[in-house]
């Protein structure tokens, strides 16, 4: 399914991303763009080719540094979608779903 595409897929990603480092990989016809911060915390955004490459590590360093600030380090290495809530997410992903997101 295209939800066990796109976690397979960022897991992977990720797995092999230094800490620090920005990326953008084609894998099919999407481009995953993943960025690992210092501390671990990771985040993938999976658009087409023409959704923008800045856009898209905005969007990251947005919801990485919210989700960081809302949730306990802690919880970062155990967690899941049903253990830990952060639903500022969706907002997040409401916005930028269409380019431009003011659109």
């Amino acid at each position: 399914s295209v939800q066990e595409f796109m976690t397979f897929t960022s897991q992977l990603i990720v797995e092999r991303s230094e800490l620090g480092s920005r990326a953008s990989v084609k894998e099919q016809e999407y481009l995953c763009h993943v960025y690992v911060r210092n501390d671990g915390l990771a985040g993938v955004v999976i658009a087409d080719n023409e959704y923008p490459q800045r856009v898209c590590f905005t969007l990251l360093d947005k919801v990485l540094d919210e989700f960081s600030r809302q949730v306990s380090k802690m919880d970062w290495p155990s967690g899941s979608p049903a253990t830990i809530s952060y639903s500022a997410l969706d907002g997040y992903l409401s916005k930028y779903q269409v380019w431009p997101p003011w659109m």
